[in-house]
């Protein structure tokens, strides 16, 4: 038994490999014949991204215009602004 033993532990990767070969290759041919092998193709991310950008413009009214120093969307706060020193703040008028 103990020579069984020794013989498996010291010829174990040529038992192993050809075992692992064949399982391979059988689950890749079932996998292959399963599965669907046609995906369909989506544009890329920056085509999605363009398309989504010319539908918000086109939705949008053209003629309203806000005036830069009142629309809060567009000029973000500055990290300068939340913690200035009372030094440094304007006076409030």
């Amino acid at each position: 038994m103990i020579v069984v033993w020794n013989f498996l532990r010291v010829y174990a990767p040529y038992i192993t490999l050809p075992f692992a070969a064949v399982v391979g290759v059988i689950g890749y041919n079932v996998e292959k014949k399963l599965s669907r092998r046609y995906t369909p193709a989506e544009g890329s991310i920056l085509e999605k991204r363009l398309e989504r950008k010319l539908h918000e413009l086109s939705e949008s009214p053209m003629d309203e215009v806000i005036p830069l120093g009142e629309d809060k969307t567009l000029v973000r706060r500055s990290v300068f602004l939340t913690n200035t020193s009372p030094s440094l703040e304007k006076p409030k008028a």
